[in-house]
């Protein structure tokens, strides 16, 4: 097994997260690390892609962008009556496929399922493991990267995936609105704002007259 460190800049402490990849790494390699970091160190992130691990530190702004997002998709799929099932951080894995991660934020759309039907990722510095591969191989239907204030689109088609300006899944989710409300510094304001909105726009498209 040989490990592959980020090279540091010159200003070590701006790096928002810190990388190690290791190659060479078997399954059942995987799993023992899995099992043996569990949930004592919630703050690491793996990503298994056929042998080759990446093993991620997040940052506060990571975990505040995450939580921050989070409660604004909850907020979403409750104003529009939407049914769903989150599943937060939890390790999804896939021996066959030679694949495995945990997802920053990801719901289940209708019932609760093997796999998720929607995942978001936090991308504040560039990893060195191909999520969407991994998503792909695990089949999550379509997978939002939130990154530079903005969320790009992937969903999954012919075993691709294709970037769209809008979801297929949530068509009617305004992603500029979601991304507007992304404000982890005033959290509970930013949170009730999109509330409202949604509101207002729900009342808007179902009023007949």
């Amino acid at each position: 097994m040989t490990s592959q460190l980020l090279s540091p800049s010159l200003n070590e402490q701006s790096l928002p997260e810190q990388r190690v990849v290791l190659e060479g790494v078997t399954w059942q390699q995987y799993e023992i690390l899995l099992a043996t970091l569990g949930d004592d160190f919630p703050a690491l992130r793996l990503s298994y892609l056929e042998g080759t691990l990446e093993i991620m530190t997040t940052s506060p702004l990571h975990e505040e962008l995450k939580k921050m997002i989070g409660m604004l998709m909850e907020a979403y799929f409750q104003e529009t009556r939407t049914r769903f099932h989150a599943i937060g951080s939890a390790t999804f894995r896939k021996v066959t496929k030679q694949r495995g991660l945990e997802p920053d934020e990801c719901y289940c759309l209708g019932q609760k399922k093997e796999f998720p039907d929607l995942a978001i990722e936090i991308v504040l510095s560039r990893g060195l493991v191909d999520q969407l591969e991994i998503y792909r191989g695990l089949g999550v239907t379509e997978v939002w990267v939130w990154e530079n204030g903005r969320f790009t689109i992937h969903h999954l088609r012919a075993d691709r995936y294709e970037p769209l300006a809008l979801s297929e899944l949530l068509p009617d989710c305004d992603l500029e609105l979601l991304a507007k409300s992304v404000q982890p510094e005033a959290q509970f304001d930013a949170v009730m704002s999109f509330r409202d909105e949604l509101r207002t726009s729900w009342q808007a498209t179902s009023d007949p007259s």
